[in-house]
């Protein structure tokens, strides 16, 4: 159990605050999960244009999804200090969550040494942003956020899962 007196390290700084990306080399292979939400805010008539497949640009809900794949699958070549992951599986589904807002939800899955949340963080950004583009002809006031980790499981610190009131201070629950 960690000293409640240490404050918590950046993992990803030396002793000398210099950017390092972290080893681990000697931590074992787990099954590991993430899933993330990101949610947009936009007009009643243009999140029906969504639903409808109207799009201008075509099916925006397929399209946004292909690029949040996409996106996860290059992590490592947006995120400087990320690893490189043999990612088995991502999924970004959608929910209309009420008439104006759009709840993009992907989950990314790996057997590997290290976490898998910056390619479910990489996939709801990206699909969230690429409905904002496919949009943007009828709604520039589109409005994306909160961004966020909903849950994760696998390796040392095993199963997090974001509390149901939101806060992000301590909300998580290790299982």
């Amino acid at each position: 159990m960690a000293d409640p007196t240490t404050p918590p390290k950046l993992t990803h700084l030396d002793e000398e605050g210099a950017a390092q990306m972290v080893d681990v080399g000697d931590k074992p292979a787990t099954r590991r999960t993430a899933r993330a939400s990101a949610r947009l805010r936009m007009a009643a008539a243009t999140l029906e244009l969504v639903r409808s497949g109207g799009g201008a640009k075509g099916d925006v809900l397929q399209v946004a999804r292909l690029a949040g794949v996409m996106a996860a699958k290059r992590t490592d070549e947006l995120i400087p200090l990320c690893h490189g992951l043999p990612l088995e599986s991502v999924g970004v589904e959608f929910e209309f969550a009420d008439e104006q807002s759009l709840v993009v939800t992907a989950t990314a899955r790996v057997t590997a040494k290290t976490g898998v949340e910056m390619e479910a963080l990489t996939a709801v950004t990206t699909a969230a942003l690429t409905v904002y583009d496919m949009c943007k002809a009828v709604d520039r006031g589109i409005v994306i956020g909160p961004v966020q980790l909903e849950e994760k499981s696998g390796g040392r610190s095993g199963h997090w899962r974001r509390a149901a009131t939101g806060d992000n201070q301590a909300a998580g629950d290790k299982e």
